[in-house]
């Protein structure tokens, strides 16, 4: 009934395709977004963190993290330079990518991605851990990439970075799900006072992680879920990060952090909505006494 009279059927039925035609449109538009616009549409996010034990000879030292390329099929050679060109704009002093460089369902190990990768610059190093895709593909082969691209993968590893008397550690750690991740033969060698960065592809390793003297860890792997339904959530959140999907996350009584990047790539479906690619800048300092 409009204005207290009774709609004809007609009318009604007008009335319902009429909405019914624009529901579809605005699914339609949606899926459109999703597919050719939100998933190339990279966002750019900054964030800061102060320690106490983090060297002062390393402050404001940038951190730049970028996470599950998932080349192939739907994310292509042209796509990865342009992420390379924006990871360069960011002026880092460190590079850490946290896995998943191929699609093991779309795509394949190859190395035209060295000379790619091998544009990345960053004067204190470039850091990376392999993720489940590149171990269901061929772990061997994927590090093998990477160290011609430039990176140093740590499986179980750490390495120190030296500036002026003072050091950090960069600890990277097996993928968990096909691997076999060691934290205590990883930081092996890392001494008590030393500020540690934790490369991780599963961020829920971080319930681990927060036994051991770790002050960050750098995960991916979620994509954020890769479609969230406002005033939902993900609709789908992969086992392993299930506790910490997206962003920073502080912990009680520690001045531990753990952040998830939500990746570049996509994996199952070339659709993002509601959850923007990322590359993440990092600047840190040493937090006063």
């Amino acid at each position: 009934m409009v204005n207290g009279k009774r709609l004809s059927r007609r009318t009604f039925l007008k009335n319902s395709l009429f909405t019914i035609k624009a529901l579809a449109a605005l699914a339609g538009v949606g899926g459109l977004y999703s597919i050719f616009g939100e998933r190339f549409w990279i966002q750019t996010k900054m964030v800061r963190l102060s320690y106490r034990r983090y060297p002062l000879s390393f402050a404001g030292m940038r951190i730049v993290q970028f996470s599950d390329t998932h080349i192939g099929k739907y994310y292509s050679l042209n796509r990865l330079e342009e992420v390379v060109e924006l990871v360069q704009k960011q002026k880092p002093d460190l590079i850490c990518f946290t896995g998943d460089l191929f699609d093991s369902k779309f795509g394949e190990v190859s190395d035209d991605v060295i000379p790619i990768l091998a544009r990345l610059q960053a004067d204190l190093g470039k850091f990376a851990v392999l993720g489940n895709h590149d171990m269901r593909l061929n772990a061997k082969r994927v590090v093998d990439v990477l160290e011609r691209s430039g990176f140093t993968v740590l499986i179980n590893q750490s390495r120190s970075i030296v500036r002026g008397h003072e050091r950090l550690q960069v600890v990277g750690i097996d993928e968990i799900f096909h691997g076999k991740p060691n934290l205590p033969l990883a930081m092996k060698g890392v001494g008590r006072d030393d500020f540690v960065l934790l490369l991780a592809h599963e961020p829920d390793f971080a319930d681990t992680a927060i036994s051991f003297p770790v002050d960050l860890q750098l995960s991916g792997h979620s994509h954020g879920g890769q479609i969230r339904i406002p005033f939902y959530g993900s609709i789908f959140i992969p086992d392993l990060a299930q506790k910490y999907p997206m962003g920073l996350y502080t912990f009680a009584d520690s001045e531990f952090h753990v952040y998830t990047n939500r990746g570049i790539g996509t994996t199952l479906f070339p659709i993002r909505f509601n959850c923007r690619p990322e590359i993440t800048v990092f600047d840190l300092e040493t937090k006063p006494s």
